[in-house]
């Protein structure tokens, strides 16, 4: 029969992250528990006046290997793996006391592999007694209390407290569930490490972890449940982000946020883009923030509403002040000095969100999509093309500001949904056409909204009139580009590779435009 309450007479801890051991070990002994313990742990809690065995003295068998064998013994995981009711008799015979409480965390792996230690160093790291003993624990959570977390002392003391120094069931259950998601985090951490050390980017197998950091009010739509997880070994940017003010995160905001940082990490000068339903309205770069925010919103003010903004550089407070006066949901910057924050501040339902570090958007890495019954992975669109990477086949060659407008045309056409077509005049876009099931469409989408831009700015024509034109993908015929023709393009930047190239690439010389091949497409669906 499972018991309730379960008291607490011996404890065995062996941690490597010591915070609150000793509020711990101070607690138990007051309780009068027995504690076993290990190395540094051990050498903590007597610092702290705490009496403690060690595991060898307990055990009559030395620590050996290393260190790599300390725990593993029968008389540690009979303790801890003897059911109270049915294994009394077993325990009597080979002089096995029980084990009531387990507290335990791990070698630092992670941390050792973030470093960039060695192989056979992250290999020395590779927990194998904590492990067991956690999993045994877990798996006898009827009689055993298994701690895997510092964050979880403060509750098992004030349990204790409440209980005379004893346990509930419902507590054990709920420590034994977290203690098994820490031992799988911990082992798909190595196997993801030993796959890339074995160069296999897609392993038979394949595991991800990652620890809560948000329970969120609601999905992409109310009636949906969310939740933001981070994993481990995370980049540079949303995951590492300082919540400074505002409202709580949603998904949508989460989502969004992510796809406007990771845009405007893509640029060496000050920049600024502005993100809507994950798709840029306004991207620019300038020789100062506050001129690229302006230019960027001047390409769609009406969609950048609402909408999302990330900067490339520390706000400063002429930015900001141009900021609040237009609503936006989240504001995020490596981070903002303190006349920015001030002006922010005005705004107190604005999120802002600070990093100190910009994404690397040539980092290597996986992104991951759920199926029904499965996953979809590829590795990340890292590519990024330079002026060498250029292949010039019209007659005229870009201009060296054309070619410039080209490139930077190119980058934001990489974070904009397929199909996907932006005009770009002076490192400032000024149509952006996304999403849409034909290009042409997204040819014209995209000027038709630079034109209405234009008139509500009192301008006399469309700034499409004298910019460049990058679509994400080659040109199937030539229609598509007769629209950028029609909307004043005056060079092309497209991946190539149509099997009507040749009829494209005449189209455009009978215009006069400059078009160049990247050899690269950047889909994004």
């Amino acid at each position: 029969m499972t018991p309730d309450i379960v008291p607490i007479r011996r404890a065995l801890i062996s941690v490597s992250d010591k915070t609150g051991l000793v509020a711990l070990g101070q607690a138990l002994a007051g309780h009068g528990v027995e504690i076993l313990s290990t190395g540094g742990s051990a050498q903590r809690l007597r610092e702290a006046g705490v009496a403690v065995t060690e595991v060898a003295d307990y055990t009559g068998f030395p620590e050996i290997m290393d260190g790599r064998v300390k725990t593993l013994h029968p008389r540690i995981h009979g303790g801890i793996l003897a059911r109270r009711d049915d294994h009394a008799a077993a325990m009597a015979e080979h002089d096995i006391p029980p084990i009531d409480l387990v507290v335990v965390n791990l070698y630092p792996f992670e941390a050792t592999v973030a470093r960039g230690a060695e192989f056979a160093e992250c290999v020395e790291n590779i927990d194998i007694g904590g492990p067991a003993m956690i999993r045994a624990a877990a798996k006898n959570h009827d009689f055993v209390t298994v701690v895997t977390d510092p964050d979880q002392y403060a509750e098992v003391i004030t349990t204790l407290a409440a209980s005379a120094g004893g346990t509930g069931l419902g507590l054990r259950r709920r420590l034994a569930a977290a203690a098994y998601a820490h031992t799988a985090a911990y082992d798909s951490a190595i196997a993801t490490w030993f796959a890339a050390a074995n160069h296999e980017p897609f392993p038979q197998r394949i595991t991800f972890a990652g620890t809560l950091r948000q329970t969120l009010r609601y999905g992409e739509n109310p009636h949906q449940r969310a939740a933001f997880y981070v994993g481990g070994a995370a980049r540079p940017g949303l995951a590492s982000a300082l919540q400074i003010q505002g409202k709580e995160l949603s998904y949508n905001n989460l989502n969004d946020t992510d796809a406007a940082f990771e845009l405007v990490a893509e640029f060496d000068r000050p920049a600024i883009a502005i993100i809507k339903h994950a798709n840029p309205c306004g991207v620019a770069e300038a020789d100062d923030l506050v001129t690229a925010y302006r230019r960027a919103l001047s390409c769609d003010p009406i969609s950048a509403f609402g909408g999302i903004i990330a900067a490339n550089r520390p706000l400063d407070a002429a930015t900001a002040t141009e900021i609040v006066k237009l609503f936006a949901e989240v504001v995020i910057a490596p981070d903002a000095d303190a006349g920015a924050r001030e002006v922010l501040a005005g705004k107190k339902n604005l999120r802002v969100l600070l990093t100190r570090e910009l994404p690397d958007p040539t980092a290597p890495g996986l992104t991951v999509r759920s199926l029904a019954g499965g996953y979809l992975l590829q590795t990340r669109d890292s590519g990024r093309i330079t002026a060498a990477d250029l292949k010039i086949v019209t007659k005229r060659a870009p201009s060296e500001r054309e070619l410039a407008d080209l490139l930077f045309a190119f980058r934001v056409g990489k974070h904009v949904k397929s199909n996907a077509i932006v005009y770009v005049r002076d490192l400032t876009t000024v149509g952006i056409g996304a999403g849409q099931m034909s290009r042409v469409d997204s040819a014209r989408i995209a000027a038709i909204k630079s034109g209405e831009a234009a008139q509500a700015a009192g301008l006399p024509e469309a700034r499409t009139r004298g910019s460049v034109v990058a679509s994400d993908a080659f040109f199937p015929f030539a229609d598509g580009l007769q629209v950028t023709i029609e909307a004043g393009a005056t060079a092309v930047i497209q991946p190539g590779g149509s099997i009507r190239d040749a009829d494209v690439i005449a189209a455009a010389d009978a215009a006069g435009l400059a078009m160049v091949f990247t050899g690269m497409r950047h889909f994004r669906h």
